[in-house]
């Protein structure tokens, strides 16, 4: 006798199917909810129920009385931004009458889509954000060199790892140890045996590229939508990743016998050439980013003009006297707002755009204090550090979320 629920249960397979492959790509758990609605109505489901984590989604669809209900994992989780915008086009272009073979073909497409581009751009581009990255904070020739040649083998390792199927934790601290460690042989083989607050930048810019900007950056944004399961298991694995950057890094710090450097004052005034300077170095930190998260070039020029403008911003305001965790609100306020005027242009989901776009906001210097004040048993020293870098990294999540709140009318209201 065959099951009357059937139908019903093959569409909620491929729906689960879709949703996990959106997770897994790093995109919002309310987009992945959105989206999912939006294809039920086109499988002829009358009434959709989801939840959603970063482990696991459980579904329940409702069609002519009868329901059932489907439970898949997710697996590991991951960032990729051409896969983010592909399942969310192919959401957006379903019609009635979408058949699960057909939603199960074109995820069969996206899911076996090759990166867009490969091993050697990607390190390269992780070498020029390095180069970037420090130089904006005021590393010299000397770390700003070494920090390129080690940010782009130790995301070449990372790559290499990552294909291999390596454990995300273990692979975040083995490229910590890696890169950072390579940059302090760099450096220490020129000669330097004090690291200076230069050679401080070009530490943490060695290790950039393991910043996890896309979890930490949708977590937020998923508890600001009251995605609480998926918002705080999101938040976890950022924090478990950043834990085992700082881990190898502080491994690296303490044989080095490293030490805290303070941060230059702001100098009161915008020099012109100042401002030159900083937007080429955005400019190619953010073409960079672009293409570490597999977007197309099309959006990565788009990341790159959005990282110049905001960075501008923050930079500008702070070297005004506006405090770094005010200032990086605005900045980030500014590529959301960017974001916003863009997107619909390119066809790219507005996480694709923004958070490439806000990591060369990182507060590098004080995250380095932070590793060192904890090595040296200087708990309040350390306390201190991390509270800055904590609410500057605050300011860059939560001035996206304002441009969404300005911008996006489901933001501001409950539904």
């Amino acid at each position: 006798m065959t099951d009357p629920r059937a139908p019903l249960t093959e569409s909620l397979e491929v729906l689960l199917r879709f949703g996990a492959l959106m997770l897994r790509a790093g995109d919002t758990a309310f987009r992945v909810r959105d989206a999912m609605h939006r294809l039920a109505q086109a499988l002829g489901i009358e009434r959709l129920e989801v939840e959603l984590s970063t482990v696991g989604l459980t579904a329940t669809g409702w069609t002519g009385g009868e329901a059932t209900t489907l439970t898949r994992e997710t697996g590991p989780p991951g960032v990729d931004a051409s896969k983010i915008a592909a399942l969310e086009e192919l959401s957006l272009g379903a019609a009635a009458g979408l058949d699960t073979a057909t939603l199960g073909a074109e995820l069969d497409r996206i899911e076996k889509a090759a990166p867009l581009h490969g091993l050697l751009p990607v390190a390269l581009s992780m070498a020029v954000a390095s180069t970037a990255f420090s130089y904006l904070n005021g590393g010299d020739l000397l770390a700003t060199g070494a920090a390129a040649v080690s940010g782009g083998i130790g995301q070449a390792a990372r790559t290499l790892l990552s294909r291999q199927g390596f454990n995300q934790f273990a692979m975040t601290a083995l490229c910590a140890v890696l890169a950072s460690g390579l940059y302090c042989l760099i450096v220490i083989g020129f000669g330097v045996r004090t690291f200076a607050f230069a050679h401080a930048i070009g530490f943490i810019s060695s290790v950039l590229f393991l910043v996890p900007g896309f979890p930490l950056v949708a977590a937020l944004l998923d508890l600001t939508q009251h995605q609480t399961k998926a918002g705080v298991t999101r938040l976890f694995y950022g924090v478990l990743l950043t834990l085992s950057a700082a881990c190898g890094m502080s491994v690296v710090a303490m044989l080095a016998g490293l030490a805290p450097a303070p941060a230059a004052p702001p100098p009161g005034a915008i020099e012109p050439l100042t401002v030159l300077g900083r937007a080429l170095a955005c400019l190619a930190g953010g073409y960079g980013y672009g293409i570490l998260f597999n977007n197309p070039h099309r959006t990565v020029l788009a990341v790159a003009l959005l990282s110049m403008v905001g960075n501008e911003v923050r930079l500008g305001l702070h070297d005004l006297g506006l405090a770094l965790p005010q200032a990086t609100f605005f900045g980030a306020l500014a590529v959301g707002l960017g974001a916003s005027l863009v997107r619909g242009r390119l066809h790219a989901p507005r996480i694709a755009l923004t958070v490439p776009s806000i990591i060369m906001m990182t507060p590098g210097l004080f995250a380095f204090q932070t590793i060192v004040f904890l090595n040296q048993g200087k708990s309040l020293a350390a306390v201190e550090a991390a509270a800055t870098c904590g609410f500057a990294v605050g300011g860059m999540a939560m001035g996206l979320v304002a441009s969404r709140f300005l911008t996006e009318r489901q933001w501001r209201y409950e539904r």
